[in-house]
C-alpha cells in the first residue's frame, strides 16, 4: 500500500489516495499506521476519496483508529495532497464530516474555509463551541511551561464533557495586540499536538468574544505560526472564517502488512 505523510505546523497525517474505495478500514489497522513506535506514526490518518458532487471526500481518522470529526490541518493537508496528485487546481471545493469546505491554494499555504460558528456557550472560566470538532477555550499564564497533558486529560474526560464523548482542550496565553500563543490536548490523540487547526479557530473566536480582536489573528503553537481570518456577524456568530498555513509533504512510502 502506497502512503504518503504530510504536516501542517507539525500536526502530522498519514495520507492515502482511496480514490478506488480500497483502503480497508479497520480501527486497529489505522491505530498501528498511526503508531509512533511500530508503523509510520502520525496524529491522525486521512483518506482521499472520490465524490461525484465534489471535488473529493475528505474522512480522517483519529491516531487511536475512531472515525474523528473535521481536523483542520488536516484538510489543509488533504487540499495540498490533492492539488499535488493533480486532482485540483489552486481552489478547490470538498466535503468533510462537517459539511462543505472551500480553499486556495499557494506554494507557501493553503487557507481553508471553515464551518459557520455559533451558539458559544460563554462561561466564566471557559468558552466552548463547535469549530468542526468541540473545542474548550481557556486562558492561562506561563503558557510554556504549563501542564497541558494533565490539565488537558482532566477536562476531557470530566464533566459536562465525559459523558459527551469528551472535547479538545485549548490553553491561550495573550502574546500581543491580535496575537495569541495555543497548546492543545487533543482528544483521539490523547495527548498535546504540536497544533491542532478546529482549536487554534476556537481560540481566535473567543479572542474576538472576550479581547476584542477583530478580523485576522496571528496564533503560535508549538509546530509554527497560524493565522485565522473572520468575520464576525452577531453577538456569537462567525462566518467566513479562513484557517491559513502551511501544508507540506514530508515524505512517501509503502507500507507492507
Amino acid at each position: 500500500m502506497k502512503f504518503y505523510k504530510y504536516q501542517g505546523a507539525g500536526n502530522d497525517f498519514v495520507v492515502i489516495d482511496d480514490r478506488a474505495k480500497t483502503f480497508p478500514v479497520s480501527q486497529a489497522y489505522i491505530a498501528l499506521l498511526c503508531h509512533r513506535r511500530f508503523g509510520i506514526g502520525a496524529d491522525g490518518l486521512m483518506l482521499l476519496q472520490a465524490d461525484e458532487q465534489y471535488d473529493f471526500r475528505m474522512v480522517y481518522f483519529n491516531a487511536d483508529g475512531s472515525e474523528g470529526t473535521m481536523c483542520g490541518n488536516g484538510g489543509r493537508c488533504l487540499v495540498r495532497f490533492a492539488h499535488d496528485l493533480g486532482v485540483i487546481g489552486d481552489t478547490t471545493t470538498f466535503i468533510a464530516i462537517d459539511g462543505e469546505h472551500e480553499a486556495a491554494v499557494t506554494p507557501e499555504r493553503i487557507s481553508l474555509k471553515m464551518i459557520n460558528v455559533t451558539g458559544i456557550d460563554r462561561q466564566e472560566q471557559y468558552d466552548f463551541m463547535n469549530t468542526g470538532s468541540p473545542h474548550y477555550v481557556t486562558y492561562v499564564e506561563d503558557l510554556a511551561n504549563y501542564d497541558v497533558f494533565n490539565v488537558g486529560k482532566n477536562i476531557r474526560y470530566g464533566e459536562p464533557f465525559g459523558s459527551k464523548g469528551g472535547t479538545n482542550v485549548n490553553f491561550v496565553e495573550v502574546t500581543g495586540p491580535q496575537a495569541l500563543a495555543v497548546r492543545t490536548y487533543e482528544r483521539g490523540v490523547e495527548d498535546e499536538t504540536y497544533a491542532c487547526g478546529t482549536g487554534v479557530t476556537a481560540c481566535a473566536l473567543s479572542a474576538s468574544l472576550r479581547l476584542g480582536f477583530e478580523k485576522a489573528i496571528d496564533v503560535q503553537v508549538k509546530g509554527g505560526a497560524l493565522r485565522i481570518e473572520f468575520e464576525r456577524t452577531g453577538n456569537d456568530t462567525f462566518e467566513n472564517i479562513y484557517l491559513i498555513g502551511p501544508a507540506v509533504k514530508v515524505f512517501e512510502g509503502e507500507w507492507k502488512a
